[in-house]
């Protein structure tokens, strides 16, 4: 049976992030203290045409439970399709709609945030979602619209089609991820749907978590980019703002690497890359770091700049 995501108390949840949460950053981040993970965004098509690598995506660590797959798609019955080839997989809880990805190739396809430009066929995708779908859990995640914001509109076609919750990116398409995050519009839609909102968008410390929790109303929060270079963001919010000991940085940062291996054998140390450029922020002489790891392709190199690099630094 589906574990209980637990809304009156309010969690915190991993946001789909293409390139960034996949299987090794999910299963950190959870033993760091998040509620809820999902799936990178997975198309609807590629899910109907089985492709392996699609597949390959929908792996999850064994502590990821409750866990969520999110796909995209427009076309209704690629969607049902989709469904009911993820009704075979055990361990996922829930199936998530992508209302909100900005991305043009995702947009031509009238996929993503163009969903919001035609809330009755969203609807009617949620809908076909719900009615064909044996988990326990159907979502939407959405932006506060594309061009114009209409929060309240977006969460009433939502919950009508029966979501058990919604997650809002408080930005319109337009908005892309420059604009300011407008807070005000996720209250009003968590003021007018009775099913919970998991607020999103540029929480990137404990102190703006609360403020982002008195802004909307909202329990529950929804952390993506604040969280790369930075997972242990949810250990602090959910114990306090406490500092974060420079051991254990490193010790993350190494369990994050074994985890790529694990996932991505020689490739790893290649993908790795990026994480390293976000976790060394902040720290003395990154910038010389980020040169000499760019040049690394050797796993045992790696790893051993990595000890040297993190360790100066406590």
């Amino acid at each position: 049976m589906s574990p209980e995501i637990d809304f009156r108390q309010g969690i915190l949840a991993l946001a789909p992030l293409a390139g960034f949460t996949d299987l090794p950053f999910r299963s950190i981040v959870k033993k760091i203290g998040v509620d809820l993970t999902f799936s990178e965004m997975i198309s609807a098509n590629a899910l109907k045409y089985r492709c392996a690598k699609t597949f390959k995506m929908l792996e999850k660590s064994p502590q990821e439970s409750p866990y969520i797959v999110q796909i995209a798609g427009s076309d209704l019955d690629a969607i049902k399709e989709a469904v009911l080839i993820l009704n075979d997989y055990e361990g996922i809880d829930g199936i998530d709609l992508n209302c909100g990805c900005p991305v043009p190739k995702i947009i031509s396809q009238e996929a993503g945030s163009s969903l919001l430009l035609n809330l009755p066929h969203m609807q009617a995708i949620l809908e076909t979602i719900k009615k064909y779908s044996n988990k326990r859990y159907t979502s939407a995640k959405v932006r506060l619209g594309f061009n114009t914001k209409i929060p309240e509109e977006i969460a009433k076609a939502c919950e009508r089609a029966g979501v058990d919750f919604i997650s809002m990116h408080g930005r319109t398409r337009a908005g892309a991820y420059k604009a300011e995050v407008d807070y005000e519009a996720i209250a009003r839609a968590q003021a007018c749907v009775n099913v919970p909102i998991i607020a999103n968008g540029d929480i990137t410390s404990y102190e703006k978590a609360l403020h982002v929790k008195e802004m909307t109303g909202c329990k529950s929060l929804m952390i993506g980019r604040g969280a790369v270079g930075n997972p242990w963001i949810f250990h602090q919010i959910k114990h306090g703002n406490v500092g974060i000991e420079k051991e254990k940085i490193l010790e993350m940062v190494l369990e994050h690497f074994d985890a790529m291996v694990v996932c991505y054998a020689d490739k790893a140390t290649a993908i790795f890359r990026k994480h390293l450029h976000t976790y060394s922020k902040g720290f003395r002489e990154a910038s010389e770091f980020r040169n000499r790891i760019n040049r690394i392709d050797d796993e045992t190199q790696m790893r051993a700049t990595i000890r040297e690099f993190f360790s100066q630094n406590n």
